[in-house]
């Protein structure tokens, strides 16, 4: 076996253990007939690994935050759309995106949150030291139990709002429902509680877990889900939003904040700068390839640029592959152990083909490698990429510079790469993420894991014209804007029966590009000078609208993905660097369950999420190909958005039990 064959056993071996086997103790309680057996349950050191599966197995299913639509429908905003069944037509889409959702769907998520935190908090307040554990490893299991339950808390922040906190100590947990009935705490309560909580596991977590235990939380893991959570509570929807003065308890407490605060975003700059200064993480870089396979192509390198060109990164991209430094994030090819970008991880654990990453990378595959065809990105995605040498992508510009000469000849192709002959020049010269993350009408997909027959599954260039494999079909497995996408795809994925395989992913919940440019967009927003204690007292931050900070932060990411940062301009200007930094983060973190909470805490949604969604002609044939790329507006797509859509409702179950509980504004309340 290879070194990394080993590793990967080594992470399913952890991450069954931490998160499938408890399946078979989902009914914990039958340990617990009295406070007595409770203790000696944490006295065993098997059952306490189970009761603390079971809390991590809370993080799974209906909490996971990269999965199948079945599980997670806040992977699709503005950007990407799936055009499954889920009715004739793409019915679940048309629902989603109208709005015309209610509290039945993935209600789940409340109950599976709220009984890992009720477990989490027996375990906190029941394990002690001595006995079987040392007080150190005592410390350890509390504060894996303490991460579980603030992260928990940040998914219910972040998907309804201001949820109720349950009271940490002197609470009956087998007493009657309508006795533990309590209020929601306001937005800044849980954002408070969820950053507090996170400092506190973050003193007994360790800086660095061992591929065994890479999908535990470390310190780092706690202290990025405290700078989100804080990020979060100072972002517009949050920090002085009017518009949710109707969002209140059952006494009549407004639950968000109506009075701006711009000291929140310096919290939320100290926060991210707390991970950064643990000096545990930086962006992942691949090494460039001079020779290259189908699989893995020689390095492309960017434009010259006497800046970037002949400098190391970080300081510039020499000796940067930046298309495989981004690919190899998402698609398998990098083991978790050997990531430093990544902060926190649900391991491989439910990236299979019914929940996670897996499929989500069959959904996006051509039907011809044993994929779906039916996952795809809209056409203000696709524009949303850069040029190789960081200006925007201007389609007219384009079809002024080729004019007649639209589309790659076989003579052109070495002026072109990575495009194929045959291939439409809007997709020429495009910044590598675009290569990674978009599977354009002429991409090339190698599926070379298939054995037999492989000539027919493997290396083929798919086009999706009506009439094509992949265009156009009665049914659901073609794409309405004919246009996929790559990221998570392996280039040695293949599903179909002659012999191929999906490759495992690890899912990449928290991971340092992220922090970098919630750090540059807290420091953007200030206008004063703030001192904020570090989280753990020892020190303090001097917190301002520092360029220079801002600029090493988002540089960066800009560099290692192959573009020139912007100039001094952009970072000048508060309002330019704001639109930047959104701009980087709708690219750098596409698919990543990012886009459609990042649109709703900045209150962009009701623009971003209301406008009509445009792709290619799909109904054009092979024989009108050019025709194929007119922009036109996709009936079967369109969206808009309305109040209630900022939150999740309450399952109206939980309003029936709760009589404390108050409904999400918009959504019916069933008084």
């Amino acid at each position: 076996m290879t070194k990394k064959q080993i590793t990967l056993g080594v992470l399913l071996i952890a991450v069954i253990s931490f998160f499938g086997s408890c399946k078979k103790y989902l009914s914990v309680e039958h340990y617990f007939d009295d406070r007595q057996s409770e203790e000696r349950i944490f006295k065993t050191r098997d059952y306490t690994e189970q009761w603390l599966g079971y809390c991590y197995s809370s993080l799974l299913n209906y909490n996971l935050e990269i999965g199948h639509r079945t599980y997670n429908l806040s992977n699709y905003s503005d950007d990407m759309f799936f055009n499954e069944s889920g009715g004739a037509n793409g019915l679940q889409y048309r629902q989603f995106k109208f709005g015309e959702y209610d509290y039945t769907w993935l209600r789940d998520s409340w109950t599976q949150s709220y009984d890992g935190i009720r477990q989490a908090s027996i375990m906190i307040h029941s394990l002690k030291e001595g006995s079987t554990f040392t007080d150190k490893e005592v410390a350890d299991y509390k504060a894996q139990a303490r991460f579980i339950r603030a992260y928990l808390y940040w998914l219910l922040l972040r998907k309804y709002g201001p949820v109720p906190i349950m009271p940490d100590k002197g609470v009956n947990y087998d007493d009657a429902y309508a006795n533990m009935s309590y209020p929601r705490n306001s937005y800044d309560e849980v954002a408070t509680f969820i950053s507090d909580e996170m400092a506190l596991a973050a003193k007994d977590l360790p800086l660095k877990r061992d591929n065994r235990n890479v999908a535990r939380p470390s310190r780092g893991a706690a202290l990025a889900t405290r700078a989100k959570a804080l990020l979060f509570a100072a972002s517009p929807l949050a920090n002085g939003n009017a518009e949710m003065a109707d969002f209140t308890d059952d006494a009549g407490r407004i639950l968000i904040s109506q009075q701006y605060n711009e000291e929140k975003w310096a919290k939320a700059a100290a926060a991210a700068k707390d991970v950064i200064d643990l000096n545990q993480y930086k962006l992942y870089i691949a090494a460039p390839k001079f020779k290259g396979t189908a699989d893995y192509p020689a390095t492309i390198f960017p434009p010259e640029h006497p800046e970037y060109s002949h400098r190391d990164f970080p300081e510039g991209w020499a000796n940067v592959d930046p298309f495989e430094s981004y690919r190899a994030l998402f698609n398998g090819d990098l083991y978790a152990g050997e990531n430093p970008e990544m902060i926190f991880t649900r391991g491989e654990n439910q990236t299979d083909e019914a929940h996670g990453i897996i499929s989500l990378a069959r959904h996006q595959m051509p039907q011809v490698g044993g994929g779906y065809n039916c996952h795809g990105i809209t056409l203000k995605q696709c524009d949303a990429y850069a040029m190789n040498d960081g200006t925007s992508f201007n389609r007219q510009a384009i079809l002024q510079k080729y004019g007649a000469n639209m589309f790659v000849q076989a003579n052109e192709v070495n002026d072109f790469k990575p495009l194929m002959a045959n291939v439409w020049k809007e997709f020429a010269n495009r910044e590598p993420r675009f290569y990674a993350s978009v599977a354009y009408s002429g991409a090339f997909w190698t599926m070379s894991s298939a054995i037999n027959n492989a000539a027919d599954v493997t290396n083929k260039q798919i086009f999706y014209y009506r009439g094509e494999n992949e265009g156009m079909i009665n049914g659901d497995r073609w794409l309405p804007t004919g246009i996929g996408i790559m990221k998570y795809v392996n280039p040695k994925d293949n599903a179909t029966s002659n012999g191929g395989k999906i490759f495992p992913k690890v899912e990449i919940t928290i991971r340092y590009a992220d922090i970098l440019l919630m750090y540059a967009e807290a420091l953007n927003e200030l206008g004063g000078n703030y001192n904020i204690p570090t989280w753990d007292g020892g020190g303090s931050h001097a917190i301002s609208r520092n360029i220079v900070e801002m600029k090493k932060a988002v540089g960066q990411i800009r560099i290692r993905a192959g573009v020139p940062d912007h100039d001094m301009s952009v970072y000048g200007s508060k309002e330019e660097l704001r639109k930047k930094i959104k701009r980087e983060r709708q690219i750098e973190l596409l698919a990543e369950n990012q886009r459609y909470y990042d649109l709703r805490r900045w209150k962009d949604a009701p623009v971003d999420e209301a406008e009509q969604i445009y792709g290619y002609n799909v109904m054009m044939t092979k024989d009108r190909a050019a025709d194929f790329y007119t922009p036109i507006r996709v009936p079967l797509l369109q969206t808009t958005f309305s109040k209630k859509m900022y939150f999740w409702p309450i399952d109206w179950n939980e309003l029936q039990k709760n009589k404390r509980m108050t409904q999400a504004p918009g959504w019916p309340s069933f008084d």
